[in-house]
């Protein structure tokens, strides 16, 4: 885990041990801030989220169907 200021001074360094195949975490005042890693492993992760992510049209159809009872409210009375 590198800091902000080391990573900023070690960026070569930050950048070959992605390339490596280690992912870099650098944190922002004491908190994990981002993760940098390859351009493959990011290309990996982005293919395997769209394999595994449905389309709209699945989506919609996982809704339930009529098993739920719909609320029966009647407008109020309003005078003007």
């Amino acid at each position: 885990m590198w800091t902000l200021q080391d990573a900023k001074n070690k960026f070569s360094s930050v950048v070959e041990e992605a390339l490596a195949g280690r992912p870099q975490e650098v944190t922002k005042r004491g908190k994990l801030a981002v993760v940098i890693l390859s351009a493959s492993e990011y290309a990996r992760l982005q293919r395997a989220a769209a394999d595994n992510r449905g389309t709209f049209k699945d989506h919609l159809l996982s809704f339930p169907g009529d098993d739920f009872e719909r609320l029966q409210s009647c407008p109020r009375d309003v005078e003007w």
